[in-house]
């Protein structure tokens, strides 16, 4: 057991970490083969499970939880077994949702000191030439 005060936390804080990690894992690995399962039946859920598990790659990838060239690799693997299996796969419809009104503009602050006029400037004097 640790003595020092900072590394008792490190120890809390890596507890959650796994706990959390393990939890993005398992969801990640379900995702996966309930996927490859509804490509070998052919069910008409595939591009859904598909969807799904593209997802849950892309948020293990979020946290760090796997390298980013595997889920990568993951991606491009299930794409590929999608594809070969017949599956199709349409883009999620986005929602069109009026865009929300630009906030009002705000009038410029008004400054406490007063502005200097500018006024013109005095052409600069000729020296006088020495004499010889």
């Amino acid at each position: 057991m640790p003595i020092i005060k900072s590394a008792k936390k490190r120890v809390r804080v890596a507890t959650k970490a796994t706990v959390r990690n393990a939890k993005t894992k398992r969801s990640l690995k379900t995702a996966v083969k309930a996927f490859q399962k509804d490509v070998s039946s052919n069910a008409k859920t595939a591009s859904d499970s598909f969807r799904k598990a593209q997802s849950e790659l892309g948020k293990a990838g979020k946290k760090h939880v796997m390298h980013k060239n595997k889920i990568a690799r993951k991606q491009r693997q299930l794409a590929a077994a999608a594809k070969a299996a017949g599956v199709k796969v349409a883009a999620t419809p986005k929602t069109t949702t009026a865009k929300p009104a630009a906030p009002a503009k705000k009038a410029p602050a008004k400054s406490t000191t007063t502005k200097k006029t500018t006024t013109a400037k005095k052409p600069v004097a000729k020296k006088p030439t020495p004499k010889k």
